[in-house]
């Protein structure tokens, strides 16, 4: 089953996902220091009259790379090409795209770093010099062919900045971290969504959905979607406070924005009394693949200060202990862990 908290995209949420993004720098809510420094680089591109320098969006997934990608287009007024590096299998694929390419074009790539070698290889000299070298034949007839390409913007978008290559990162003129959103900024972007679902909102309710979001507006709109069905089957006009607690705590997501699967991993930490614990037996009471754990499960309890990473393994904080509302054991000198 998947998780309502899940940050990766669901099969088949694309379509509602892109009838509630945001099309403008004025509709587009957060992440205020990278709007701010990409419209001075946008200005001045357009003054210049050139092609905007490369881009590089890294961050958790569902942060809004994708978007800040059109809008990039948007206020560029330029052509978008959208395509994720799994699609790229082979280096005639990356050429065929490139050679496709219009003057001031923007190239969105997602999962840049899932990017083959020699894929890889094409993008260096494409990027740099907006040039790529086909070889045409094979053997001693082989022929290598230089084409020359218009001056485009690749924007690449990652949820693991370390695993790009160095060759392949330099080559990007900015490069901004997505940051998680306050439940301020979300309960904006839930209210703003709900109009464009014809539905009215409470800011209350807005507020209530924003806390248990995880400060991510995929997983905000996504539950803006559920409570809506909540609210419609009992035939109410507008999403109101009550019916928001009352659908958020029948989904299992609690007010902290834990699923079941959270409070499973985070029990297991306080049942520890204080240890850490390693990542394969977290897995294997988890019944999951480490690989889950460690890129699923983890990131936000990380990054909200619910778990801790240590040579030794993983460790319950205060934090943990007060989501719970458990005593923090105590140590052999009496202090708490």
């Amino acid at each position: 089953m998947e998780r309502l908290v899940e940050i990766e995209k669901f099969d088949g949420e694309e379509i509602a996902e892109n009838s509630l993004r945001p099309s403008a720098w004025s509709e587009y809510i957060g992440q205020e220091q990278i709007k701010k420094n990409l419209g001075v680089f946008i200005e001045a591109s357009k003054k210049r009259g050139e092609a905007l320098d490369h881009v590089l969006f890294y961050g958790p997934p569902g942060l809004g790379k994708t978007t800040l990608a059109l809008i990039i287009a948007n206020e560029m007024q330029a052509n978008i090409k959208v395509t994720a590096a799994p699609m790229i299998e082979k280096s005639g694929d990356l050429a065929a795209i490139l050679t496709n390419l219009q003057e001031g074009d923007i190239l969105f790539i997602d999962e840049i770093h899932r990017l083959s070698p020699a894929v890889e290889e094409i993008l260096y000299s494409s990027m740099e010099d907006f040039r790529i070298d086909i070889i045409i034949g094979s053997g001693p007839a082989a022929q290598t062919v230089k084409i020359d390409l218009p001056r485009f913007t690749l924007v690449g978008a990652t949820t693991r900045a370390g695993m790009l290559s160095n060759p392949l990162r330099d080559r990007f003129g900015m490069n901004f971290r997505m940051q998680f959103y306050s439940p301020e900024e979300l309960a904006k972007i839930i209210s703003q969504a709900s109009g464009k679902l014809n539905k009215n909102i409470a800011h209350e309710a807005c507020l209530e959905i924003a806390k248990r979001s995880r400060g991510t507006p995929r997983i905000a709109l996504r539950l803006l979607r559920r409570v809506r069905d909540f609210a419609d089957v009992a035939n109410e006009s507008s999403i109101m406070h009550a019916r928001t607690q009352y659908a958020l705590d029948e989904l299992g997501i609690n007010a902290h924005g834990f699923d079941t699967m959270d409070i499973r991993l985070l029990h297991i930490l306080a049942g520890a009394n204080g240890r850490a614990i390693g990542l394969s037996t977290i897995a294997a009471a988890l019944s999951e693949d480490e690989g889950t754990v460690e890129d699923v499960l983890e990131p936000y309890l990380i990054a909200n200060g619910y778990l801790e990473r240590t040579a030794k393994g993983r460790k319950a904080t205060d934090a943990t202990y007060q989501a719970l509302n458990i005593t923090p054991p105590k140590s052999d000198n009496g202090a708490l862990f």
